[in-house]
C-alpha cells in the first residue's frame, strides 16, 4: 500500500507539472485539465517519490511534477507492478496499469542535467476505469 504525495497537472505537453493538491480522475479520460488526458492507454502517469529521491541524491534539485508525472506516490514499488494490475486511488478511483516505463524520443532537461532520467525506466501509466477525486495523502493500493 502506498500514498499520494502530489497530484500534478500541466496545460501543455512537454512541461513540468505543478502540484494542485487534488483533482478529478475521469473514467476513460484521465486527470481533468491535464494535457495528457484523453482516450488512450497512457491517461495518467505515476512516479514514486523514491525514484525522485534517486535523482536528488545525484545532486538535482527536483521534486514532484518535475518529471511530468500526474501522481507522485510513496511506499509502492510501481515498476514491479504487472501490466493489468488494478490500483485503487483514493476512495473511489480505479486505474489499470497499461505501460511500465516509456521510450524517450528526445532527451529531456533532466537527462541533460544529470545524464539520466528515472521516468523512462520507473514511471508507469494507467487507464482510468472508475473516476473519482484524488487528493494528496490518499491511499494507493492494489485491488484484488
Amino acid at each position: 500500500m502506498g500514498k499520494i504525495i502530489a497530484v500534478c497537472t500541466s496545460a501543455k505537453k512537454g512541461q513540468r507539472k505543478k502540484n494542485i493538491d487534488h483533482g478529478e480522475l475521469v473514467a476513460e479520460h484521465g486527470l481533468q485539465g491535464d494535457a495528457h488526458a484523453g482516450p488512450w492507454h497512457r491517461q495518467v502517469s505515476l512516479l514514486a517519490m523514491e525514484s525522485i529521491q534517486k535523482m536528488q541524491a545525484a545532486g538535482l534539485k527536483v521534486g514532484p511534477g518535475d518529471f511530468a508525472e500526474n501522481l507522485t506516490t510513496e511506499g509502492i514499488d510501481l515498476p514491479s507492478l504487472p501490466l493489468g494490475t488494478k490500483l485503487r486511488i483514493g476512495s473511489q478511483a480505479v486505474g489499470v496499469v497499461t505501460q511500465i516505463g516509456k521510450e524517450c524520443h528526445t532527451r529531456c532537461a533532466i537527462f541533460h542535467q544529470a545524464g539520466d532520467c528515472v521516468m523512462p525506466k520507473e514511471g508507469i501509466f494507467i487507464r482510468i476505469l472508475t473516476g473519482g477525486i484524488v487528493r494528496v495523502g490518499d491511499v494507493v493500493e492494489m485491488e484484488s
